[in-house]
């Protein structure tokens, strides 16, 4: 199909006093060949939009160049029809705001972007949703009170609803705890949880189907077809869902490895489950003789904020033992009670119920940190405590002891790959499906990487990349925690509750309505042929010319999502509702055999052959930035709102994400002369997250064959660099982008300028 160019040149928000549009406008009708080049005082007025539309009615155009304000303002206004092939050119953030008016270096800058707007729209086409039949039926996976409480949220929405738990009945913890922390003001006292009234709700509303004592034995296929299996005892059904909501909760952190505390060499040293039980099941009393209590101590972070235990804190011990120690009071009015704490937290309106059991003259709280824990000969127990607020060391006498263990997610793993309470939904040993797994079998036949992870055998997934959800390094559920937190890393698959964070039932029941909007934007979005976040709406999905793949791995294993799968050769088997549109693949393929309509690598390598490079002679040097479109594009804007200053000799393209970086670009621009080009992507680590889960790491990873090529074209390595931004560090942009140019005139100019 013919393409015809229309550009467009707006003079608002002191673009028009920094250029020269006139010669814009002769640039693209002369030198890109644009079939209409026009310029406006307000390109994104009423007037400015029609004018444009009514050229696409008249000239038949559909591709389109906005030069103007970034991509990221009124990002719909300039929509023209799925026909017509948009591009922003940032005249405003990036040329006007950022550098000096009227400068030639400027002008320059300005022209080059036009010219690479020109060749972007030229060499791409308009993206086609991949559209097919499914289904917008929500899984609900667990029965607990996130469970629940999402399947009511999806089903009052009017979407089906199946939740499948694998014990007898609903209500998972909320069942085994006889109160819960105050919901109500004045915030003092325990309440109901309501999980029965939330159980009776769920399993009479017509839109919900419950299995009880059922398991999913396996899941394949893709988003809006997500092929199902459960399995109740030796009866088996296959149901298709549009999207799965993971509410499978938490359990105890294992009591016996809390010996230090007296667990296990005293009967009367319990956790704070089995004093709920205690509390349920005929009050409390002394387990080793059944008899009356004159006194007990809580200790708090009992294997918590511990690097040999569980290193994070479990967000609700403090809360329940303060709970129970008001059940307590209630029955022995008298008893002594003590709670050891290394930090309480009681957040928010809880700060209230904190303050009441601290008016409680009986109720003795005391920073410190549990030394040791012994039984005496009368049977009582010393808990030996330091670093206390009174500043020595004291000794406490109680007649029980409650240890406030942690939380742990069902999906986390131990060392050895297998789940920490192993479920085999199908039928199947543990051992058996292990050794499947471990020499690479899956069903389908689809071949299972030789490091996938083993999961927890939740979903079963037949995924290349793991039979569940990958997992952080504690095993709660991965998503992008910043800003996408009920997000996993497999698509249409949403995590709810204690699997994804700990947190208390009021917690888990917030989380879940979350959760099932996110499952239910999932299916509508499929539905449409759109990607889900973080390039919420795009409809571009990637495309494979199969007959020069060289069954490499590379796209099935960096992948974040999962969205490849095998055969057993090794050829990738796209699946293309789970594809986030990264452009991950993209990079990774040493083939270039990968590509988007709308984001490919011809489109890149004719946009940096669009820029001007000037010969050494003029000591104007040319710098080609790869900016990533998450974090570091957005720097790059505030940088020019804040009119933040840095060198025009600076040419920024956008990419999907850092890891969507083919090398081949970085070659071609320094073979082609640029004096160095700079990579800049989300930042990474424990405390942040690129956005594609690990773009910037790949990115990272494939600086080593540059370096090599670097070798090879025998150039510096200081000629490349690779930085990463949050997106609140755009103070750092000029930093940035001035201390390369400052690298880049000590090594001196590209020597292939001009061959």
């Amino acid at each position: 199909m013919e393409t015809n160019v229309g550009v467009y040149i707006c003079k608002g928000c002191d673009i028009g006093e920094s250029l020269d549009c006139d010669k814009l406008t002769q640039l693209a009708t002369d030198e890109s060949k644009a079939a209409v080049c026009k310029s406006h005082d307000i390109l994104c007025s009423r007037e400015g939009v029609d004018l444009i539309a009514a050229d696409i009615k008249a000239e038949n155009l559909n591709r389109i160049v906005v030069a103007a304000c970034s991509q990221r303002v009124f990002p719909e206004l300039f929509d023209f029809g799925r026909d017509v092939l948009v591009d922003r050119t940032p005249l405003r953030e990036q040329v006007a705001w950022c550098h000096t008016p009227n400068d030639e270096d400027t002008q320059a800058l300005a022209e080059d972007y036009i010219k690479m707007s020109v060749v972007k729209v030229r060499n791409g086409e308009p993206p086609e949703p991949f559209i097919e039949e499914t289904s917008n039926e929500i899984l609900v996976v667990g029965g607990g009170m996130s469970g629940l409480e999402a399947a009511k949220s999806a089903a009052t929405a009017g979407y089906k609803v199946t939740l499948v738990e694998k014990e007898d009945h609903l209500g998972g913890w909320a069942t085994r705890f006889k109160k819960v922390f105050p919901k109500h003001p004045p915030y003092q006292d325990p309440e109901d949880s309501g999980v029965s009234a939330m159980i009776e709700a769920v399993e009479s509303d017509p839109n919900i189907a419950v299995h009880k004592s059922t398991t999913v034995a396996r899941t394949s296929g893709q988003p809006g077809q997500f092929k199902v299996s459960l399995r109740n005892g030796t009866e088996a059904t296959e149901l298709t869902f549009g999207s799965i909501v993971l509410a499978t909760g938490w359990k105890p952190y294992e009591p016996e490895k809390l010996s230090h505390l007296g667990y296990g060499s005293s009967p009367d040293v319990i956790t704070n489950i089995q004093m709920e039980d205690m509390v349920s099941n005929g009050g409390i009393k002394r387990p080793s003789d059944g008899k009356a209590i004159d006194s007990i101590a809580f200790i708090q972070c009992a294997g918590s904020r511990d690097k040999d235990h569980l290193p994070y804190c479990s967000a609700v011990c403090c809360r329940v033992s303060l709970k129970q120690a008001l059940y307590v009071r209630e029955q022995y009015p008298d008893a002594k009670i003590y709670i050891i704490y290394k930090d309480l937290r009681s957040p928010a309106q809880y700060e209230r119920f904190y303050a009441h059991v601290q008016d409680d003259d009986g109720i003795f709280l005391t920073k410190g940190e549990v030394a040791g824990v012994s039984r005496d000969a009368d049977g009582r127990h010393t808990i030996q405590v330091d670093e206390t607020l009174l500043g020595e060391a004291i000794d406490i006498k109680a007649d029980m002891v409650v240890l406030a263990s942690g939380m742990v997610p069902t999906t986390k793993v131990d060392e050895a790959g297998s789940q920490v309470d192993a479920e085999t939904a199908d039928g199947e040993s543990g051992e058996k499906k292990e050794t499947e797994l471990a020499e690479g079998q899956l069903e389908d036949g689809k071949k299972a990487a030789e490091a996938a992870e083993l999961g927890a055998k939740i979903l079963n997934l037949t995924y290349r990349q793991g039979t569940d959800l990958p997992t952080l390094k504690y095993g709660y559920t991965d998503s992008h925690y910043i800003c996408f937190p009920y997000e996993t890393r497999r698509t249409g698959i949403y995590a709810a509750g204690a699997v994804r964070a700990p947190m208390d039932l009021g917690g888990a029941a917030s989380d879940a309505h979350g959760a099932a909007l996110k499952s239910i934007q999932a299916v509508e979005a499929i539905s449409r042929g759109e990607a889900l976040h973080p390039r919420a709406a795009d409809l571009s999905h990637p495309e494979f010319f199969m007959q020069r793949c060289t069954q490499c791995k590379r796209c099935t294993e960096e992948c974040p999502f999962g969205s490849l799968d095998e055969d057993e050769k090794g050829t990738p088997l796209p699946n293309p509702l789970r594809c986030r549109r990264c452009g991950i693949c993209l990079g990774a393929c040493p083939e270039r055999i990968i590509s988007f309509k709308n984001y490919n690598v011809l489109q890149m390598s004719e946009m940096i052959k669009a820029i001007d490079v000037p010969d050494e002679f003029e000591e104007k040097p040319r710098i080609l930035a790869f900016v990533c479109e998450n974090d570091a594009l957005p720097s790059v804007d505030l940088a020019g709102i804040h009119r933040l200053q840095y060198n025009a000799m600076v040419r920024i393209i956008p990419l999907r994400c850092l890891g969507s970086i083919n090398t081949i670009w970085i070659n071609d621009a320094l073979a082609s002369g640029f004096d160095g080009v700079i990579l800049v992507g989300c930042k990474k680590g424990d405390d942040y997250q690129c956005h594609f889960v690990h773009g910037s790491e790949l990115a990272g990873r494939r600086m080593e064959n540059v370096r090599e090529k670097l070798k090879q074209l025998v150039l510096e390595e200081e000629r490349v660099e690779i930085h990463e931004l949050a997106i609140t560090d755009f103070r750092k942009i000029p930093e940035i982008f001035d201390g390369f140019l400052e690298t880049i005139d000590t090594v001196g100019p590209n020597p292939y300028k001009d061959m």
